[in-house]
């Protein structure tokens, strides 16, 4: 699937060793699946360091969430442990992670919220108010914390060529499969990066990545059964 960054610029490399603490899930990279979110965060940005802000694209597969030995963490909404875990990392004043969890995925404690659970740490709402005051907010929210550097090995910036031949395996396959069958690009990328022959292309010891592109490609097109529905 596609992801996004906002910031005040583009992200051509991360660096973990740049992130803070006190966010959400702890320190690490943080992206969404929502654009507009994404869009939101570079304005914001953009306007503190005095720049139009920049949506950097990256591509993620689904299944790094059960998959390749990841220790992952996925909130699916505002949920009492939601709550604990995001107050443990806020108000830490250490520089290394309290968990060790890899990827976590949940619901972003927006603006209001933020100011909500300091009024919670103050003493002046009890936890279950504060999550019943929740259940009314309906934020439509979405954040993805890549927290180690294994889990940055599960994220590669979306391709922006058309020439083959200069593309990567990946951007490649993808945007080949686009052309071949019909589809759209998140269609594509979700069929590729969820297909068997992915998982062999980033285990080394099969050394399918040595391999020319258009053989991997006919793998893959192989396991699809070469019908455009199998998208």
């Amino acid at each position: 699937m596609k992801v996004y960054h906002g910031s005040y610029v583009e992200i051509s490399e991360i660096d973990l060793s740049k992130s803070v603490i006190n966010r959400d899930f702890g320190s690490g990279f943080y992206v969404t699946k929502l654009r507009e979110q994404a869009e939101y965060w570079a304005i914001r940005k953009g306007r503190h360091y005095k720049t139009s802000g920049i949506v950097t694209e990256f591509l993620f597969p689904d299944v790094a969430f059960t998959s390749y030995g990841m220790n992952v963490l996925r909130f699916t909404d505002y949920t009492e442990e939601w709550l604990d875990f995001v107050v443990m990392n806020r108000t830490t004043e250490s520089p290394d992670n309290l968990h060790d969890y890899d990827i976590i995925e949940g619901p972003v404690a927006n603006d209001d919220i933020s100011t909500r659970i300091t009024f919670y740490l103050e003493g002046g709402i009890t936890k279950s108010e504060f999550l019943e005051e929740l259940k009314f907010k309906h934020t439509t929210s979405h954040q993805i914390a890549l927290c180690t550097q294994k889990s940055l090995q599960m994220i590669k910036k979306a391709f922006n060529k058309i020439d083959l031949n200069e593309m990567t395996i990946d951007d490649a396959i993808v945007q080949s499969l686009i052309e071949d069958f019909h589809v759209n690009d998140d269609q594509a990328i979700d069929s590729y990066f969820n297909s068997k022959t992915y998982l062999l292309l980033i285990d080394e010891s099969t050394k399918l990545h040595e391999k020319p592109w258009q053989e991997i490609y006919g793998m893959l097109k192989q396991e699809l059964g070469y019908r455009p529905n199998c998208l």
